[in-house]
């Protein structure tokens, strides 16, 4: 009798929540085929927005695996460390380094994204990092015992993030900030100035319409000071890079994997190559109504992603859709959350309509809630 053929194999590059999803959706659907996870970064999967809690105290790692080590093993999802080197759809392979090359049958980039990096001189040297993933974090903890200040490069989550982190072992800490007012590129004007308060108040020195001009190399390849555009030397141990992220395309260098900013999908997470797929924080959904592409760096969204990708895979006919956009955050103890449409500083159109209250709040510290209408109707809410 013939030998049954061997069940089909689904590899995917990455261990983030947009590839782990994936993985539990599809294992879900298809108790058969073989699953592999792949990650250089770290064996197991974590919370990647707990990393500020790991270094302030507040969580130990083995609080944000949402997953214990038997779990991998009663799914039957393997689990490989290492960084891949090359991708091959020709021949529908993975490269290594350090191991032999891995045959896949259908491939799912979910590579997440890395700090953006815009050619200032420095930005290579020892001291300058972002904050992505638990090598970043083991390499701030090295420096942090050398850190008296830290200087933050860019406003948005991950810098305040940054900044409360240092500001807690009692580091000085000044954030350099291109916009008018922290982070009007999305936050309206008033919550803009309500959160730059908050963040000077914390202790914090942010200083807006401030750009990067270089970073000073200390003569044996450490940073130890940064230059404004205005020309001033601020001395610092550290630089963190946060002026936003882009996606990881970092494996697919050489390959035939099409991408544009991240690697080109459809809302299926489709690529035009057979049998390979992305999504996640490197995947951008190719938009066909004439509107530019989407890149949707979120934690929510690259878990949405692998639910209706781990369904694709299973042979299901599904199709992403995002519904209301929402996201949230803290600045140090102020937190935030947005639903629908709230057009940032100087953008709303003449159709938009907004109501603003804000209060101080006393001890309670300040509060502030917006609506945003159109023609009588609710379309985004800040809080």
């Amino acid at each position: 009798m013939p030998g049954r053929s061997p069940p089909r194999h689904v590899v995917i590059i990455g261990n983030g929540v947009a590839g782990v999803t994936t993985a539990m959706t599809l294992r879900k659907r298809d108790r058969g085929c073989r699953i592999t996870l792949i990650s250089g970064e770290s064996d197991d999967f974590y919370s990647r927005p707990a990393l500020m809690y790991l270094y302030m105290g507040h969580m130990r790692f083995e609080h944000v695996r949402p997953y214990e080590a038997w779990h991998w093993k009663r799914q039957r999802i393997e689990r490989v460390r290492a960084w891949v080197d090359h991708v091959d759809v020709q021949a529908k392979q993975l490269r290594f380094t350090d191991r032999p090359p891995m045959n896949y049958d259908q491939l799912v980039i979910a590579t997440g994204s890395v700090p953006n990096r815009f050619g200032w001189p420095g930005q290579d040297l020892a001291g300058v990092q972002g904050l992505c993933t638990l090598q970043d974090l083991e390499s701030l903890e090295r420096l942090s015992p050398t850190i008296e200040r830290g200087v933050i490069v860019g406003g948005g989550l991950i810098g305040v993030e940054l900044a409360e982190m240092l500001h807690s072992r009692g580091k000085k800490v000044t954030i350099l900030a291109r916009e008018q007012s922290y982070w009007d590129n999305a936050l309206p004007r008033e919550e803009a100035d309500l959160v730059g308060r908050v963040i000077r108040a914390a202790g914090v020195e942010l200083r807006c319409s401030t750009q990067l001009k270089e970073i000073v190399d200390d003569g044996q390849g450490r940073a130890c000071a940064v230059v404004t555009g205005e020309g001033e030397r601020i001395d610092c141990q550290f630089v963190g890079l946060t002026a936003g992220v882009s996606p990881n395309l970092g494996a697919l260098k050489g390959s035939d994997v099409p991408t544009g900013r991240g690697v080109l999908v459809d809302f299926s997470f489709r690529t035009t190559v057979p049998d390979v797929f992305a999504c996640g924080d490197c995947a951008e959904l190719v938009v066909t109504d004439g509107g530019r592409n989407r890149i949707e760096p979120l934690w929510y969204t690259a878990q949405m992603h692998g639910e209706v990708l781990g369904r694709v895979l299973a042979g299901e006919d599904a199709t992403y859709d995002r519904g209301v956009w929402f996201n949230s955050a803290k600045f140090f103890d102020l937190e935030w959350q947005t639903y629908g449409h709230v057009p940032p500083a100087g953008t709303a159109g003449p159709d938009l309509r907004a109501l603003y209250w804000e209060t101080e709040g006393g001890a309670a510290g300040p509060h502030a809630f917006r609506l945003v209408l159109r023609v009588g109707r609710v379309v985004g809410v800040n809080s």
